[in-house]
């Protein structure tokens, strides 16, 4: 214990500076196993969206529909999920590329790992990152060497597309459903309501109750404006004539049968009869089986257009991957990270030695 008080400082700084550089320095350049990184970026854009974070207006003018936001979030999430690794482990047979690194252990996927492990350690060989500005996906993939880390970013890319393309059609495959069962349903009332209007039709044995009501009208019009002629013709005769004058008794009779006539429609029109067949109430029942017929016709259009605009959305494509960068194969590797690991490496020890330094310094002061 004494010898390691009055240890000298460089002895010290041999021992905890040079002596970690060293071993990490042998370690970097004997053992520790290149790592190549391919980059891509990509977006989800949808079909006819309304805009997008940046830049909207030159997105517009080039015809370039703007990335949807959500989605794209979505994807970030399915590159690191379980099934997609899984998916790329039986396509490319990762943890036997990851297994072959020689003596660099800390980096390297045991054999005998656990699904769990598998996945955890693929997520650190997979990166996603996504801008939330740009609404832009950068999917960064490691390899042992530059080609392998290419062809696991493409199979990435290609699974990504493939699951895009079928989370937009089973969306569209839904709405198409459920716009056919509103058609159905439509088509339904709108044959009931047609049913009901002829039926009524037959019941009463009318094709139109509001026009033989309006005809009923017209027709009690003209009666009073020729029972009205004819009074006034008849207080003429009254003049010069004696109510037993052959004239005067012709006009009497015809003037009571007009009365008789236009009481006749009016009772038609507005009376209450024993089988409640006034026209006035029948138009009105009328007009309303006619509003139900409009309504279930206007209603079933709306199910055929919205059919139609379902079933084109399930057959074009309404979400991609848009590839703005494809797969890199890089010529460098990127990892390991020797300048930065040895800075880092260098500022762990500095500080280690200089508090080192300093309790030996307060440990000597308290024994002199």
């Amino acid at each position: 214990m004494n010898r390691l008080i009055f240890l000298s400082a460089r002895t010290l700084g041999f021992v905890l500076i040079v002596v970690p550089l060293l071993l990490y320095g042998l370690y970097l350049g004997l053992v520790a196993r290149d790592r190549f990184v391919s980059e891509s970026v990509v977006s989800v854009r949808a079909a006819g969206s309304d805009g997008g974070a940046i830049p909207g207006a030159a997105m517009l003018l080039a015809g370039i529909n703007p990335p949807s936001h959500a989605d794209t979030l979505l994807l970030k999430d399915f590159v690191h999920s379980q099934a997609l690794l899984l998916q790329l482990q039986t396509q490319l047979d990762l943890r036997q590329h990851f297994a072959d690194v020689g003596l660099d252990w800390p980096f390297r996927l045991a054999a005998d790992a656990t699904r769990e492990d598998y996945v955890r350690f693929m997520r650190n060989r997979v990166e996603v990152s996504f801008d939330d500005r740009s609404s832009l996906l950068k999917v960064r993939a490691q390899g042992l060497d530059s080609g392998f880390a290419q062809r696991l970013n493409q199979a990435i890319l290609e699974a990504s597309e493939l699951f895009v393309n079928e989370t937009s059609h089973r969306i569209a495959r839904e709405r198409l459903a459920f716009a056919e069962g509103e058609l159905e349903r439509a088509g339904k009332r709108l044959q009931q309501a047609a049913t009901e209007v002829l039926a009524f039709q037959g019941k009463h044995q009318l094709l139109d109750p509001t026009f033989q009501a309006q005809a009923s009208g017209n027709l009690t019009a003209q009666l009073e404006a020729s029972r009205s002629k004819l009074e006034a013709e008849l207080g003429g005769l009254r003049g010069f004539l004696n109510d037993e004058a052959y004239q005067i008794v012709a006009l009497k009779s015809q003037i009571s049968a007009l009365t008789r006539q236009i009481d006749s429609e009016r009772r038609r029109a507005t009376g209450s009869g024993a089988n409640d067949s006034r026209l006035n109430k029948l138009a009105l029942e009328f007009q309303g089986l006619q509003l139900q017929a409009e309504f279930a016709r206007d209603a079933y259009k709306i199910a055929l257009g919205a059919v139609e605009n379902a079933r084109i959305d399930a057959t074009r494509k309404i979400k991609s991957l848009v590839i703005l960068e494809p797969p890199s194969l890089p010529e460098t590797a990127e990892y390991p990270l020797v300048a930065y690991n040895l800075g880092t490496l260098l500022a762990i020890c500095v500080l280690l030695y200089a508090i080192v330094r300093l309790v030996l310094a307060t440990v000597r002061e308290h024994q002199d």
